[in-house]
């Protein structure tokens, strides 16, 4: 007789937070914590749809902060894949970047899956697969900062189309879109001076939430 293995529900972390607040950040920091071997990671990000799909404002400039941007049931199907246990493939998606230059990422289901990005409460089918749920708090100011740096250094953006953005899309996409729900996440981290003390709280947190990692 063939011995069946049983499968195991990984445990599903969910970080979100406005734009520059740091999830990328956090998300690594966890990882490490718990052992890259241990964690996949699911970026939101890779699920936008084709610019030429993007829904424009009333000045004709796209808006990449709306939750129509990203195909979202394909992102919830696959999702759901890799938390029953399946294998999901992806293209890896960089702003700017051809369809057809980017990357084919595969993930593959492990003990931890830490789900990161804007739309994570938004959507509710990606919500109702969480465990457990991280909002990333920082003031607005820091994180336009974060903006603007990263923008100009990595995708040669003009400082007044940044400003722009920040206004007209950015902005309302967080008032109406993700703070809403910082007071429904599992856990509010707080990623300013208090960063170090509330990552040590959040892993306690989380050895609480009987993940085990052999």
């Amino acid at each position: 007789m063939i011995e069946q293995i049983k499968f195991m529900k990984p445990f599903v972390i969910g970080i979100c937070g406005g734009s520059g607040s740091g999830k990328t950040t956090l998300l690594k920091k966890i990882s490490s914590h718990f052992g890259n071997d241990n964690v996949s990671v699911f970026t939101m990000d890779n699920y936008y749809y084709p610019i030429e799909q993007q829904q424009k404002d009333k000045n004709g400039i796209v808006n990449f902060d709306l939750p129509t941007a990203l195909d979202e049931q394909k992102l919830s199907n696959d999702l759901a894949n890799l938390v029953s246990g399946n294998t999901v493939q992806v293209k890896e998606y960089f702003f700017n970047s051809p369809p057809n230059k980017n990357v084919l990422l595969t993930i593959t289901p492990k003990k931890i899956i830490i789900v990161e990005g804007l739309f994570l409460f938004h959507y509710v089918q990606v919500n109702q697969m969480l465990d457990f749920s991280i909002f990333v708090d920082v003031d607005l100011e820091t994180q336009l900062d974060r903006r603007i740096y990263r923008d100009q250094e990595s995708r040669g953006y003009d400082e007044s189309d940044i400003i722009y953005q920040w206004n007209n899309h950015v902005t309302p996409c967080f008032k109406n879109y993700i703070e809403p729900f910082k007071e429904q996440s599992s856990f509010i981290y707080r990623n300013d001076k208090n960063s170090e003390k509330d990552f040590t709280s959040l892993m306690e947190t989380l050895s609480e939430k009987t993940i085990t990692i052999k």
